[in-house]
């Protein structure tokens, strides 16, 4: 990997992680439309961690407001007695569903739900289920009407961004969306779920990447560098998305994913893509501690 792909492989992330596009898509496309080696989903996990931060930053005040509440309400004896608090938990519980499911298909993930084909039905797929609800959503509740229903609900919706091409943003927004909340308090609730998900997976790869030898590493200097471009354009990214929501639809996403979709699969049919180059190979004996080789970027 050379400085050139760490930065545009961070903007590509950092523009597309919070829009329901689907960030992990576009680090799998990107890359094979350009010639460079598939940077790997623990990479791709890595960088993401410039995305949570930008989210922790951006709403640090929303946050620290729910953490206070948390908290007050364990010491009261009452976890439940404010929308604050409820909220709170609501983000716990909506983060089980992901999290359970990729320990179960952590093979799968790094492996077929990162073919192209799957990436391209998935974009198709999700645009359409997302312009299906924009028409049917009553867009009539906020956050403060949100319930356990709910918040399970949108858990669950989020598990299905482990399939690649989906975008948990996307699968967030769309789940939040078919509940009736507002689109911009669906963006919000999907960014405040975003935190755990993201910064658990981000760490548990890092930590994968550091147990390996020093030659079967990414360059530190090239993580730090894409972490950082992610950091800095998944800012504008939520900035620009909240004051588009307030008074416009998804339909311009869902006709990009449709757009994409197509493109992908007119692609891989005439030959000018490969949908499983650069994919690791969870085959490779996992006792040396080394890292496949089209893993290694």
């Amino acid at each position: 990997m050379t400085l050139i792909e760490a930065i545009v492989l961070g903007l590509v992330q950092g523009l597309t992680e919070f829009l329901p596009i689907s960030s992990t898509a576009h680090l799998r496309i990107a890359p094979e439309l350009l010639g460079w080696s598939d940077p790997g989903a623990a990479y791709s996990a890595i960088i993401q961690l410039g995305t949570t931060a930008a989210v922790l930053i951006y709403f640090a005040g929303d946050l620290l407001r729910l953490g206070k509440a948390f908290f007050q309400g364990l010491a009261a004896r009452a976890p439940f007695g404010t929308p604050e608090a409820r909220l709170a938990w609501f983000v716990l519980v909506g983060t089980i569903p992901i999290g359970l499911a990729g320990l179960l298909l952590k093979d799968l993930i790094s492996t077929s739900f990162r073919s192209l084909y799957v990436i391209a039905c998935s974009l198709i797929a999700l645009a359409l289920v997302l312009w299906w609800v924009e028409r049917r959503a009553s867009h009539s509740r906020s956050l403060e009407d949100m319930t356990w229903r709910d918040g399970i609900l949108v858990g669950l919706w989020q598990a299905l961004a482990l399939v690649r091409g989906s975008s948990r943003s996307g699968t967030t927004m769309t789940g939040a969306l078919s509940l009736g909340l507002k689109r911009e308090d669906a963006a919000r609730y999907s960014f405040l779920l975003s935190v755990p998900a993201t910064l658990l997976a981000g760490i548990f790869e890092l930590r994968e990447v550091l147990q390996a030898p020093a030659s079967a590493r990414p360059s530190g200097f090239l993580m730090a560098v894409g972490t950082a471009v992610a950091f800095a354009s998944g800012m504008a990214a939520i900035a620009w998305l909240l004051r588009f929501l307030r008074t416009r639809t998804m339909t311009v996403f869902v006709i990009y994913r449709i757009g994409l979709g197509v493109l992908l699969l007119g692609l891989l049919w005439a030959g000018k893509l490969q949908p499983s180059s650069g994919i690791e190979n969870v085959d490779a004996p996992a006792h040396t501690g080394e890292l496949p080789v089209q893993e290694r970027v």
